[in-house]
């Protein structure tokens, strides 16, 4: 499927920098042959009390194949029209192992990944299927190339099945058959695995349903929080002919 987000800050603390985030999220995921494609545009602009105003778009992209031994990833990064981050690796499975994270822009920068590392739609699925079990808890190690940080551990909890009611505005723009789907409240907390702290590095609440949708989703950076809705999203063919 393919979706669009409208992202708005939700809260922050007195002592945050930001005083507005707006934007919009483009998300697209769909199979090949022998692989997920996916893509991430961000559109957002960052408001400061006492600092202009600043606008920055992101594509990042990513090719994860079935069997889970290769991934492929790209992201860049732009204030205005200048390129301040830009990212490129890929990582290919060494038997038993999940294999090395190897960058190709920045050069010489790689991360071994742990036994048992999950793409990000192999996590996906994963979720699903401890969905299905009625798990209630969930931990795993994932890498997703979209930094330069390396893999992350992540914590979910599973809470109730979750109603979501398509919001009349947006009723022309949302495929009824997508949205069908049931839903799951999920919490998931994220740690990055080189420091390991007790709070984690940002927290990400969202309805979950199980077609791999996300209807709705609230994220908590700890000093400001920004919500991401729904409102446009339409399902996608194979690409593999």
């Amino acid at each position: 499927h393919k979706a669009l987000y409208d992202i708005k800050l939700s809260g922050k603390k007195s002592g945050a920098t930001v005083s507005n985030i707006y934007g919009k999220m483009f998300y697209e995921w769909q199979p090949s042959c022998d692989a997920w494609v996916t893509t991430h545009r961000y559109d957002l602009t960052y408001e400061y009390a006492e600092a202009p105003s600043v606008r920055v778009t992101s594509d990042f992209s990513s090719y994860e194949s079935f069997d889970g031994k290769g991934f492929n990833f790209t992201s860049q990064r732009k204030n205005g029209e200048v390129v301040f981050e830009e990212i490129r690796g890929s990582v290919q499975a060494q038997g038993d192992k999940a294999g090395q994270a190897v960058y190709t822009m920045p050069e010489d920068l790689a991360f071994e990944l742990p036994q048992g590392t999950l793409y990000p739609v192999a996590h996906t699925l994963s979720v699903l299927d401890k969905v299905r079990q009625g798990k209630k808890f969930y931990n795993a190690t994932i890498f997703d190339g979209s930094d330069e940080e390396g893999p992350v551990a992540v914590n979910s909890f599973i809470g109730n099945a979750a109603d979501y009611k398509i919001p009349e505005a947006y009723a022309a723009h949302i495929d009824k058959t997508l949205m069908a789907a049931k839903g799951w409240s999920v919490r998931l907390a994220f740690f990055p695995l080189q420091n390991l702290e007790a709070a984690a590095d940002y927290e990400m609440s969202v309805i979950f349903h199980e077609n791999g949708v996300i209807s709705d989703m609230a994220i908590d950076y700890g000093d400001f929080s920004v919500t991401q809705k729904l409102i446009a999203i339409e399902p996608l063919p194979s690409l593999c002919e």
